[in-house]
Protein backbone atom coordinates (compact mmCIF):
# COMPACT_ATOMS: atom_id res chain seq x y z
CA UNK A 1 0.00 0.00 0.00
CA UNK A 2 2.94 2.33 0.43
CA UNK A 3 4.44 1.45 -2.72
CA UNK A 4 1.11 2.33 -4.16
CA UNK A 5 0.83 5.34 -3.02
CA UNK A 6 4.37 6.86 -3.37
CA UNK A 7 3.76 5.70 -7.13
CA UNK A 8 0.59 7.85 -7.23
CA UNK A 9 2.39 10.67 -5.90
CA UNK A 10 4.91 10.84 -8.96
CA UNK A 11 2.66 10.39 -11.49
CA UNK A 12 1.66 12.86 -13.92
CA UNK A 13 -0.39 13.35 -17.18
CA UNK A 14 0.64 14.31 -20.07
CA UNK A 15 -2.37 16.66 -20.46
CA UNK A 16 -3.48 18.84 -17.22
CA UNK A 17 -5.54 21.75 -16.52
CA UNK A 18 -3.62 23.58 -13.86
CA UNK A 19 -0.25 24.51 -13.00
CA UNK A 20 1.44 25.19 -9.73
CA UNK A 21 -1.50 26.48 -8.27
CA UNK A 22 -3.35 28.23 -10.91
CA UNK A 23 -5.78 27.11 -13.95
CA UNK A 24 -3.49 27.26 -17.09
CA UNK A 25 -6.14 29.71 -18.86
CA UNK A 26 -5.53 32.33 -15.96
CA UNK A 27 -4.26 34.91 -18.45
CA UNK A 28 -7.60 34.63 -20.10
CA UNK A 29 -9.72 34.87 -16.50
CA UNK A 30 -7.86 37.52 -16.07
CA UNK A 31 -8.06 39.09 -19.43
CA UNK A 32 -12.37 38.62 -18.27
CA UNK A 33 -12.26 41.00 -15.26
CA UNK A 34 -14.29 44.11 -15.84
CA UNK A 35 -15.10 45.12 -12.36
CA UNK A 36 -18.46 46.21 -13.67
CA UNK A 37 -19.39 47.94 -9.77
CA UNK A 38 -15.63 49.62 -9.72
CA UNK A 39 -16.21 53.78 -9.47
CA UNK A 40 -16.10 54.95 -12.90
CA UNK A 41 -16.79 51.51 -14.08
CA UNK A 42 -20.49 51.60 -12.50
CA UNK A 43 -23.86 53.33 -13.80
CA UNK A 44 -24.04 54.91 -10.34
CA UNK A 45 -22.34 58.10 -10.72
CA UNK A 46 -23.07 59.46 -6.84
CA UNK A 47 -20.09 58.75 -4.84
CA UNK A 48 -22.94 58.08 -1.67
CA UNK A 49 -24.72 55.96 -3.51
CA UNK A 50 -21.90 54.13 -5.14
CA UNK A 51 -20.59 53.17 -1.81
CA UNK A 52 -23.45 51.92 -0.26
CA UNK A 53 -23.77 49.65 -3.47
CA UNK A 54 -20.34 48.57 -3.48
CA UNK A 55 -20.35 48.03 0.56
CA UNK A 56 -23.14 45.90 0.18
CA UNK A 57 -21.40 43.93 -2.75
CA UNK A 58 -18.79 43.12 -0.36
CA UNK A 59 -21.09 42.08 2.58
CA UNK A 60 -23.07 39.97 0.21
CA UNK A 61 -19.56 38.19 -0.95
CA UNK A 62 -18.87 37.66 2.69
CA UNK A 63 -22.06 35.36 3.20
CA UNK A 64 -23.50 34.12 6.48
CA UNK A 65 -22.49 36.76 9.08
CA UNK A 66 -21.74 35.40 12.49
CA UNK A 67 -24.86 36.26 14.60
CA UNK A 68 -24.60 38.67 17.46
CA UNK A 69 -24.21 37.97 20.96
CA UNK A 70 -27.71 37.65 22.83
CA UNK A 71 -26.84 40.40 25.63
CA UNK A 72 -24.06 42.95 23.84
CA UNK A 73 -20.32 42.24 24.11
CA UNK A 74 -20.21 40.54 27.73
CA UNK A 75 -16.29 40.84 28.40
CA UNK A 76 -14.51 39.40 31.15
CA UNK A 77 -11.03 40.79 32.29
CA UNK A 78 -8.74 37.83 32.68
CA UNK A 79 -5.50 39.87 33.66
CA UNK A 80 -4.10 43.62 34.40
CA UNK A 81 -0.48 44.42 34.89
CA UNK A 82 0.81 48.04 34.83
CA UNK A 83 3.63 49.10 32.16
CA UNK A 84 5.32 52.01 31.82
CA UNK A 85 2.83 54.88 30.80
CA UNK A 86 0.74 52.31 30.02
CA UNK A 87 -2.07 49.29 31.63
CA UNK A 88 -2.26 45.89 29.97
CA UNK A 89 -4.89 43.53 30.18
CA UNK A 90 -6.29 40.41 29.15
CA UNK A 91 -10.39 40.48 28.12
CA UNK A 92 -12.09 38.30 26.99
CA UNK A 93 -15.11 39.40 24.82
CA UNK A 94 -18.59 37.91 23.14
CA UNK A 95 -18.51 38.89 19.69
CA UNK A 96 -21.09 36.04 18.55
CA UNK A 97 -23.78 33.87 20.25
CA UNK A 98 -20.98 30.80 19.00
CA UNK A 99 -17.57 31.73 20.46
CA UNK A 100 -15.51 34.40 23.13
CA UNK A 101 -12.95 36.03 21.31
CA UNK A 102 -9.81 36.25 23.48
CA UNK A 103 -8.02 40.24 22.99
CA UNK A 104 -5.08 42.69 24.41
CA UNK A 105 -6.29 46.05 25.43
CA UNK A 106 -3.47 48.71 26.59
CA UNK A 107 -4.85 52.01 27.66
CA UNK A 108 -2.25 55.10 28.97
CA UNK A 109 -1.94 56.53 31.97
CA UNK A 110 -4.16 59.69 32.86
CA UNK A 111 -7.17 61.33 31.69
CA UNK A 112 -9.18 60.32 29.34
CA UNK A 113 -10.94 59.85 26.87
CA UNK A 114 -8.10 59.05 23.94
CA UNK A 115 -7.96 58.07 20.83
CA UNK A 116 -7.87 54.52 20.03
CA UNK A 117 -6.09 52.04 17.37
CA UNK A 118 -7.26 48.63 16.29
CA UNK A 119 -3.82 46.56 15.58
CA UNK A 120 -4.17 44.10 13.37
CA UNK A 121 -2.06 40.72 13.44
CA UNK A 122 -0.16 39.43 10.70
CA UNK A 123 -0.39 35.92 9.15
CA UNK A 124 3.04 34.97 8.33
CA UNK A 125 2.00 31.27 7.97
CA UNK A 126 2.12 31.46 11.60
CA UNK A 127 -0.48 30.63 13.68
CA UNK A 128 0.40 29.71 17.18
CA UNK A 129 0.20 33.64 18.19
CA UNK A 130 -1.73 36.23 16.70
CA UNK A 131 -2.66 39.42 19.59
CA UNK A 132 1.22 38.41 20.75
CA UNK A 133 2.49 39.57 17.63
CA UNK A 134 0.84 43.15 18.42
CA UNK A 135 1.19 43.84 21.49
CA UNK A 136 3.52 42.63 24.15
CA UNK A 137 2.24 39.24 25.83
CA UNK A 138 0.95 39.76 29.57
CA UNK A 139 2.97 37.95 32.40
CA UNK A 140 -0.15 35.39 32.86
CA UNK A 141 0.92 33.56 29.58
CA UNK A 142 2.82 30.36 28.79
CA UNK A 143 6.89 30.87 28.72
CA UNK A 144 6.51 29.30 24.84
CA UNK A 145 4.03 32.34 24.20
CA UNK A 146 6.30 34.42 25.21
CA UNK A 147 9.20 33.42 23.65
CA UNK A 148 7.59 32.88 20.22
CA UNK A 149 6.40 36.19 20.38
CA UNK A 150 9.98 37.82 21.23
CA UNK A 151 11.25 35.38 18.12
CA UNK A 152 8.14 36.67 16.00
CA UNK A 153 9.01 40.48 16.44
CA UNK A 154 11.95 40.12 14.25
CA UNK A 155 9.68 41.01 11.52
CA UNK A 156 8.86 44.18 13.75
CA UNK A 157 12.48 44.69 13.98
CA UNK A 158 12.45 44.30 17.83
CA UNK A 159 9.91 46.54 19.11
CA UNK A 160 5.70 45.81 19.66
CA UNK A 161 3.64 47.83 17.72
CA UNK A 162 0.89 47.60 19.73
CA UNK A 163 3.07 48.84 23.00
CA UNK A 164 4.57 51.54 20.28
CA UNK A 165 1.34 52.96 19.87
CA UNK A 166 0.43 52.96 23.42
CA UNK A 167 3.59 54.67 24.33
CA UNK A 168 2.34 57.81 22.65
CA UNK A 169 -0.88 57.98 23.97
CA UNK A 170 -3.31 55.20 22.50
CA UNK A 171 -5.82 53.05 23.61
CA UNK A 172 -4.64 49.92 21.91
CA UNK A 173 -6.82 46.77 21.21
CA UNK A 174 -5.54 43.59 19.49
CA UNK A 175 -7.69 40.27 19.15
CA UNK A 176 -6.82 36.67 17.89
CA UNK A 177 -8.41 36.12 14.29
CA UNK A 178 -10.00 33.16 13.72
CA UNK A 179 -7.46 30.10 13.17
CA UNK A 180 -4.66 32.44 14.80
CA UNK A 181 -3.36 32.01 18.65
CA UNK A 182 -6.29 30.95 21.23
CA UNK A 183 -8.86 30.23 18.75
CA UNK A 184 -6.81 27.89 16.77
CA UNK A 185 -6.40 23.59 16.44
CA UNK A 186 -6.81 21.79 19.56
CA UNK A 187 -4.28 19.93 17.52
CA UNK A 188 -1.73 22.60 17.55
CA UNK A 189 -1.62 24.92 14.32
CA UNK A 190 -1.13 23.66 10.73
CA UNK A 191 -0.77 26.15 8.11
CA UNK A 192 -1.60 23.09 5.76
CA UNK A 193 -4.81 22.44 7.03
CA UNK A 194 -5.95 26.29 6.92
CA UNK A 195 -7.58 25.48 3.54
CA UNK A 196 -9.13 22.74 4.29
CA UNK A 197 -10.38 24.31 7.56
CA UNK A 198 -11.49 27.09 5.46
CA UNK A 199 -13.28 24.90 2.91
CA UNK A 200 -15.31 22.73 5.17
CA UNK A 201 -16.49 26.25 6.57
CA UNK A 202 -18.03 26.99 2.89
CA UNK A 203 -19.66 23.95 3.60
CA UNK A 204 -21.62 25.79 6.90
CA UNK A 205 -22.21 28.46 4.16
CA UNK A 206 -19.15 30.51 6.26
CA UNK A 207 -16.62 32.53 4.51
CA UNK A 208 -13.37 31.94 6.89
CA UNK A 209 -11.90 35.31 5.72
CA UNK A 210 -15.10 37.14 6.38
CA UNK A 211 -15.65 36.07 9.71
CA UNK A 212 -12.18 37.35 10.57
CA UNK A 213 -13.33 41.00 9.10
CA UNK A 214 -16.53 40.60 10.43
CA UNK A 215 -15.06 40.06 13.80
CA UNK A 216 -12.47 43.30 13.75
CA UNK A 217 -15.90 45.44 12.47
CA UNK A 218 -17.27 43.86 16.16
CA UNK A 219 -14.13 44.62 18.05
CA UNK A 220 -13.83 48.25 16.59
CA UNK A 221 -17.58 48.66 18.05
CA UNK A 222 -16.31 47.03 21.58
CA UNK A 223 -13.60 49.59 21.11
CA UNK A 224 -15.99 52.26 20.56
CA UNK A 225 -18.00 51.50 23.67
CA UNK A 226 -14.90 51.36 26.22
CA UNK A 227 -14.74 54.41 28.62
CA UNK A 228 -11.59 55.23 27.73
CA UNK A 229 -12.03 55.98 24.30
CA UNK A 230 -13.15 58.76 22.06
CA UNK A 231 -15.27 56.75 20.08
CA UNK A 232 -15.05 59.60 17.32
CA UNK A 233 -11.51 59.25 16.93
CA UNK A 234 -10.42 55.26 15.96
CA UNK A 235 -7.79 54.01 13.55
CA UNK A 236 -6.92 51.06 12.72
CA UNK A 237 -3.36 49.33 11.17
CA UNK A 238 -1.34 46.31 10.51
CA UNK A 239 1.31 44.33 8.53
CA UNK A 240 0.66 42.13 5.95
CA UNK A 241 -2.33 40.36 6.84
CA UNK A 242 -2.44 42.91 9.14
CA UNK A 243 -2.92 45.57 6.42
CA UNK A 244 -5.57 44.03 4.11
CA UNK A 245 -7.52 43.57 7.24
CA UNK A 246 -6.52 47.90 8.45
CA UNK A 247 -8.30 48.74 4.71
CA UNK A 248 -10.96 46.09 4.75
CA UNK A 249 -12.30 47.68 8.29
CA UNK A 250 -11.81 51.05 6.96
CA UNK A 251 -13.99 50.46 4.02
CA UNK A 252 -16.63 48.73 5.57
CA UNK A 253 -17.20 50.05 9.10
CA UNK A 254 -17.81 53.66 9.95
CA UNK A 255 -16.38 53.66 13.24
CA UNK A 256 -12.70 53.86 11.65
CA UNK A 257 -11.75 57.38 10.84
CA UNK A 258 -8.50 56.29 9.86
CA UNK A 259 -6.86 53.90 8.30
CA UNK A 260 -2.89 52.72 7.58
CA UNK A 261 -1.97 49.38 6.09
CA UNK A 262 1.65 48.17 6.08
CA UNK A 263 2.53 45.40 2.81
CA UNK A 264 -0.75 44.26 1.60
CA UNK A 265 -1.89 46.13 -1.56
CA UNK A 266 -2.08 44.97 -5.06
CA UNK A 267 -4.51 44.51 -8.42
CA UNK A 268 -5.54 40.66 -8.83
CA UNK A 269 -3.81 40.58 -12.77
CA UNK A 270 -0.71 40.99 -10.91
CA UNK A 271 -1.56 38.77 -7.85
CA UNK A 272 -3.16 35.65 -9.63
CA UNK A 273 -0.71 35.57 -12.89
CA UNK A 274 2.13 33.10 -14.24
CA UNK A 275 4.50 36.30 -14.41
CA UNK A 276 5.97 35.70 -10.60
CA UNK A 277 7.42 32.86 -9.17
CA UNK A 278 5.24 32.38 -5.97
CA UNK A 279 3.71 29.80 -4.16
CA UNK A 280 0.70 31.96 -2.83
CA UNK A 281 -1.40 33.79 -5.05
CA UNK A 282 -3.87 34.81 -1.89
CA UNK A 283 -5.48 31.77 -1.01
CA UNK A 284 -8.47 31.48 1.42
CA UNK A 285 -7.21 34.38 4.01
CA UNK A 286 -8.13 37.23 1.56
CA UNK A 287 -10.97 35.40 -0.19
CA UNK A 288 -14.55 36.66 -0.77
CA UNK A 289 -16.32 34.23 -3.28
CA UNK A 290 -16.97 35.95 -6.74
CA UNK A 291 -16.06 39.20 -5.19
CA UNK A 292 -13.32 39.75 -8.06
CA UNK A 293 -16.12 39.63 -10.87
CA UNK A 294 -17.66 43.08 -9.64
CA UNK A 295 -14.82 44.98 -7.45
CA UNK A 296 -10.75 44.43 -7.18
CA UNK A 297 -8.92 45.12 -4.13
CA UNK A 298 -8.18 48.76 -4.06
CA UNK A 299 -11.91 49.67 -5.62
CA UNK A 300 -12.82 48.11 -2.16
CA UNK A 301 -10.73 49.63 0.06
CA UNK A 302 -11.67 52.91 -1.85
CA UNK A 303 -14.60 52.27 -0.36
CA UNK A 304 -12.73 54.19 2.49
CA UNK A 305 -12.98 57.43 0.82
CA UNK A 306 -12.78 60.20 1.87
CA UNK A 307 -10.91 59.06 4.96
CA UNK A 308 -7.51 59.74 5.71
CA UNK A 309 -5.52 56.23 4.41
CA UNK A 310 -2.11 55.52 4.21
CA UNK A 311 -0.80 53.07 1.96
CA UNK A 312 2.74 51.44 2.53
CA UNK A 313 4.40 49.00 0.40
CA UNK A 314 8.02 47.71 -0.26
CA UNK A 315 9.79 47.56 -3.76
CA UNK A 316 11.91 44.03 -2.42
CA UNK A 317 8.50 43.06 -1.53
CA UNK A 318 8.12 39.59 -2.99
CA UNK A 319 4.65 39.04 -2.35
CA UNK A 320 3.25 42.14 -3.96
CA UNK A 321 5.06 42.60 -7.13
CA UNK A 322 5.40 46.36 -8.04
CA UNK A 323 3.28 46.92 -11.36
CA UNK A 324 0.48 45.56 -9.24
CA UNK A 325 1.16 48.10 -6.43
CA UNK A 326 1.03 50.77 -8.85
CA UNK A 327 -1.68 50.31 -10.46
CA UNK A 328 -3.24 49.73 -7.35
CA UNK A 329 -2.10 52.76 -6.02
CA UNK A 330 -3.07 54.95 -9.14
CA UNK A 331 -6.94 53.63 -8.38
CA UNK A 332 -7.38 54.61 -5.37
CA UNK A 333 -5.83 58.48 -5.85
CA UNK A 334 -8.20 58.85 -8.96
CA UNK A 335 -11.06 57.69 -6.38
CA UNK A 336 -10.59 59.98 -3.58
CA UNK A 337 -9.49 63.07 -5.84
CA UNK A 338 -12.39 62.94 -7.77
CA UNK A 339 -13.77 63.06 -4.15
CA UNK A 340 -12.10 66.60 -3.97
CA UNK A 341 -10.06 64.26 -0.84
CA UNK A 342 -6.78 63.95 -2.88
CA UNK A 343 -4.54 65.10 0.35
CA UNK A 344 -6.28 62.57 2.33
CA UNK A 345 -4.73 59.48 0.78
CA UNK A 346 -0.93 58.86 0.91
CA UNK A 347 0.86 55.89 -0.76
CA UNK A 348 4.68 55.34 -0.53
CA UNK A 349 6.72 52.75 -2.11
CA UNK A 350 9.65 52.13 0.32
CA UNK A 351 13.17 50.34 -0.76
CA UNK A 352 12.33 47.54 1.61
CA UNK A 353 11.08 43.65 2.12
CA UNK A 354 8.24 42.36 3.55
CA UNK A 355 8.38 44.06 7.11
CA UNK A 356 7.04 46.69 9.45
CA UNK A 357 9.70 47.64 10.93
CA UNK A 358 10.60 50.53 13.26
CA UNK A 359 10.26 53.63 10.69
CA UNK A 360 7.39 52.37 9.29
CA UNK A 361 5.62 52.24 12.76
CA UNK A 362 6.78 55.83 13.30
CA UNK A 363 5.39 56.68 9.81
CA UNK A 364 2.05 55.06 10.72
CA UNK A 365 1.89 57.04 13.92
CA UNK A 366 2.71 60.32 12.97
CA UNK A 367 -0.35 59.76 10.44
CA UNK A 368 -2.41 58.86 13.20
CA UNK A 369 -1.17 62.04 14.74
CA UNK A 370 -1.92 64.10 12.33
CA UNK A 371 -5.49 62.74 11.78
CA UNK A 372 -6.82 61.35 15.10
Amino acid sequence: MLLISSFALAQKREKYEFKRNLPVYADSLIADFDFPLAWGNSDIKDFGEWKKSARQKVFDCMLMPPPAPSNGYETKVLFEEQREGYKARKIEIRLSRYYTVPAYVLIPDGKGPFPAVNCLHDHGAHLFIGKEKMIRPLACEDSTVIKDAQEWLKGYEGQFFGDYLAKNGYVVFSADAPMWGERGQMEGPKRDTYDMIAGNMMMYGIDLSAWMTYDDIAGTEYLAQMPEVDASRIGCTGWSMGAYRAWMLSALSDRIKVGAAVCWMVTSDEQLSFKYDRTENGGFANCYPGLRRWLDYPHVASIACPKPMLFINGSQDKLFPVAGVEKAFATMHTTWESQGAGDKIETELWDMPHSCWKNSQQRVLDFFMKHL
